[in-house]
């Protein structure tokens, strides 16, 4: 390791304060950066520093390395260890829309559930709920009986611990009613699997997957879409998914962009 590269890491440790897992993420790809060109990360020139670089074909793995490198040569110039200031630019990374179903496909997925036994009532009124409530899986499947209060559900188990408060669909609440007058166990958890016991994510996954061909998480993005094109408010939405930031957010204003041009392109005489 090259003495400006300890240096870095030092300054970035105890001045800037990073956690140690940063650190460590840090140390390791500039060292791969090193152990690539076989020289001190200081002597490197952009040529030499892409070319080091031009194996990693994932462009979000690049872009991670070549941000530590710039922060490093950033650090070497305010430290005078470089005459001129140095920046690589990040590979551009497609904006990816998330996968959302339709109420209509979601709603062909329920219905094509055999509900005569209370194994499909579950099935069906937790697809449902997710879609009704937006909620990540880790919190559905944590709620409880004691969560639902009349027509709202008090989601206590989000990311960072924060309670956020959520309206539920009448026609969510009557299949959970279903399910729960037939389920033959009594426990604290909502969502049981043959035996009693707590549904694990990998068991709804399979659900979802079987009646929607989808992850658990693609109703989530279902839940935020059908609001945004439905014309909420974005900080709603954020409220209602618990997003710490509204940056998270941000990603269904590609939706509703699109969804605008479509009308648009159909609609106006001129398109």
């Amino acid at each position: 390791m090259s003495n400006e590269l300890e240096a870095f890491l030092e300054y970035i440790q105890v001045t800037k304060a990073l956690s140690a897992k940063s650190v460590e993420a840090y140390k390791s790809d500039l060292l791969q950066i090193e152990t690539l060109t076989k020289k001190p990360l200081i002597s490197l020139d952009t040529k030499a520093t892409l070319k080091a670089l031009s194996s990693y074909d994932n462009k979000r793995t690049l872009n991670r390395k070549l941000s530590a490198i710039n922060a490093f040569f950033s650090f070497c110039f305010r430290s005078e260890f470089l005459a001129e200031q140095q920046k690589l630019k990040l590979a551009k990374i497609p904006k990816n829309l998330p996968k959302f179903l339709t109420y209509q496909q979601i709603q062909e997925g329920v219905q094509s559930i055999d509900r005569s036994e209370w194994l499909g009532q579950r099935d069906a009124a937790m697809i449902m709920f997710l879609y009704a409530t937006g909620m990540r899986i880790s919190e559905c499947l944590a709620m409880r009986l004691e969560d639902i209060e009349g027509h709202w559900l008090r989601v206590r188990h989000g990311k960072g611990d924060k309670e956020r408060l959520i309206p539920i669909a009448k026609e969510a609440l009557s299949l959970l009613q279903v399910y729960l007058s037939n389920v033959p166990f009594d426990a604290k958890e909502i969502w049981l699997n043959y035996q009693g016991k707590p549904l694990s994510r990998i068991s709804a996954f399979k659900i979802t997957q079987k009646y929607l061909g989808v992850s658990p998480h693609v109703l989530r993005h279902s839940y935020a879409t059908a609001l945004i094109l439905g014309g909420a408010d974005l900080r709603v939405v954020q409220e209602l998914l618990g997003h710490a930031s509204l940056l998270t957010t941000q990603v269904y204003t590609h939706i509703q962009k699109q969804n605008l041009q479509d009308t648009v392109r159909n609609h106006h005489p001129m398109a």
